[in-house]
This record gives C-alpha cells, structure tokens and sequence, in this order.
C-alpha cells in the first residue's frame, strides 16, 4: 500500500484499500473483530475478489461500457499479483492421479471425494471449475 502511495498509483492504491477491506471483513465474519485469516482463506478472499471484477467486466463488455471494463481490468491485474504461482497443468493432473489412487475412485459418483482431496491440495492455487472439468475428464 505504502509503494502505491509513493508512486501515486490510484487504481493499485484503491484497489488494495479495497482487498485489504475485503480481508478484515471476511474476519469478522469467521470470528469477530481480533479474528485473522490464515493464508489459505486470504487466497480464498482474494479470488473472490478477482471473480467479482471477472463478472464485472464481462457485463460493462456487454453493456458497451469499455470505460469501466478497462479500469476492471486494471484492478484485476493489481489482484492477480497477491496470488501464489498457479499450479501448470503437469502439476495438476499428477494431483488429480495421485487424489484418484488414494481414494480409489472409478466412477464419476467419487468425483466428490476426488474432488476434496485435490482442493485441499492445491491450496488455492488452481480454479476450482478446472479443476473439476480435469477430474471429471480423468473419471469414467
């Protein structure tokens, strides 16, 4: 936030009041006022977050509105940089391989299971809807 200042960068500035909000509130909301999170659900905020400008963007695009996707676009490039590295796709379909063989899944009816184990897993750093289109494509 300090650097945001300094450079006198309004959108990073705004933007990171406004995830920096986002956390306290998500705080509050798990356990009162002196409740922190921990690093898993800050990701969790944070994509939140990303999926919201994600939305937003996509509806001033339909309505004509470049003007505010653009600065949508802006605010989401900021909230990228606060995620850990994405999983590459070698590093999830050897999650989704090793998540099957421990549960023993065959069937797509396991796809709940699977599913939690390579979440827990991947730690917010892959998209939950890919995740789920790669293990429905792994399960017959």
């Amino acid at each position: 936030m300090k650097q945001a200042m300094r450079d006198k960068n309004a959108v990073a500035l705004n933007t990171i009041r406004m995830l920096k909000s986002a956390i306290k509130n998500a705080a509050i909301e798990k356990g009162g006022a002196s409740a922190e999170l921990n690093d898993a659900e800050t990701v969790a905020v944070i994509r939140k977050e990303l999926k919201k400008r994600q939305d937003s963007i996509e509806q001033f695009e339909k309505a004509g509105r470049q003007d505010l996707a653009d600065k949508e676009k802006e605010e989401l490039a900021v909230l990228q940089g606060y995620l850990p590295q994405p999983l590459s796709a070698g590093e999830i379909e050897k999650l989704i391989d090793d998540a099957i063989a421990e549960t023993g899944a065959t069937s797509k009816k396991d796809m709940g299971q699977v599913m939690k184990l390579v979440q827990e897993r991947a730690a917010g750093r892959a998209d939950g809807k890919a995740l789920s289109q790669a293990v429905m494509a792994k399960l017959p």
